[in-house]
């Protein structure tokens, strides 16, 4: 007989007589199920390693908070990412030491064997699981042992902790920072990205300018930030299309009015300008705003209109700020007090 026929007539004999199910292997026992004593110190490990656990978080926040990054200073940044390295390793190993040494020692561990059920189960098996549950809740002694679920609720609430401290200073107050622009009384409007000043007589009706303050494109630091900031919206219309607060009557000039770009919504650059409608027409999420009504929003997610750069003509006939934006630009959600 070849070897492929015994092959075959050894499949067909074992189709014929499956292997017999080995069943589970008997249950050993451990320590902490035959002591009270040894279940009693397990429990004090585990809570030690929640323990430790918020020790590494308290470290991580002291390394960020006693080392601050330092300018041209390598050794603080070293020492400081050392020590918040080393206390959120702490806080993660803490709780995962924790839990895998409760569940190896303390939570039940015999081995359970279940048909899958395909179909949605009847409602006596389901009430049946809600009971397992329950008895699993009771097995695993998170209610009954009251010092490893306190320890485990401290190591929880430490361990956010660090990340919360870091990112939290990441950098200045950003509602504080957009409220101030390089617009200042007597700054020129220049064109983007040329920086050539803006005369009014060039702006004509339904005209658009993208506009940046003069200064700008000679910045050797922060510029980039200084433009997302300042960077105006340009445009002439009839002055009686215009419906002008009285407050606000001199903050155009013959028509010409000058709105920040940076939306209200979520910062993106407002751009597109309908003549006709005299709105201004965000591209990301649609907020629109009306141009001869002090770009109030009209359409939209955006909670506010867009700040006004009050301008004037100087000597010249160039166009000049009057002041800085009076309210901060950008997105409204930087400033929570509002």
């Amino acid at each position: 007989m070849s070897e492929l026929e015994q092959y075959s007539a050894g499949s067909r004999t074992n189709i014929e007589r499956p292997i017999k199910d080995p069943g589970m292997e008997p249950h050993r026992e451990r320590m902490t199920d035959k002591s009270e004593r040894h279940a009693r110190n397990a429990e004090r490990q585990v809570a030690l390693l929640f323990g430790i656990s918020v020790i590494g978080a308290i470290i991580a926040v002291w390394g960020f908070l006693a080392f601050p990054i330092v300018g041209g200073d390598l050794s603080a940044t070293r020492n400081g990412a050392f020590w918040m390295g080393i206390g959120m390793a702490l806080s993660l190993l803490g709780i995962g030491f924790g839990a895998v040494h409760w569940a190896k020692t303390l939570m039940p561990d015999a081995e359970v064997a279940e048909d899958r059920h395909i179909a949605r189960s009847s409602d006596e098996t389901r009430a049946k699981a809600v009971e397992i549950i329950k008895l699993a809740d009771g097995e695993s002694g998170f209610t009954r042992r009251k010092l490893i679920r306190r320890s485990l609720y401290g190591a929880l609430a430490f361990f956010p902790i660090p990340a919360v401290v870091i990112f939290g200073d990441l950098g200045p107050s950003v509602g504080d920072t957009l409220k101030h622009t390089m617009w200042r009384s007597g700054t020129r409007l220049t064109k983007d990205p040329t920086g050539i000043p803006i005369k009014a007589s060039e702006v004509t009706i339904g005209s658009v300018f993208h506009v940046i303050p003069e200064g700008l494109s000679e910045l050797e630091h922060h510029k980039l930030e200084e433009k997302a900031k300042a960077a105006v919206l340009l445009v002439r219309v009839n002055p009686a299309d215009l419906k002008e607060d009285p407050a606000k009557a001199g903050w155009s000039y013959d028509g010409i009015v000058a709105y920040s770009k940076i939306c209200t919504h979520v910062g993106c650059p407002v751009a597109l300008y309908e003549q006709h409608t005299h709105h201004l027409l965000c591209p990301c999420h649609q907020s629109t705003f009306d141009l001869a009504d002090h770009c109030k929003v009209v359409f939209g997610p955006a909670a506010r209109p867009l700040p006004q750069l009050p301008i004037t003509v100087d000597a010249e006939g160039y166009l000049v700020a009057q002041s800085d934006f009076l309210e901060p630009v950008g997105p409204s959600f930087w400033d929570m007090r509002k």
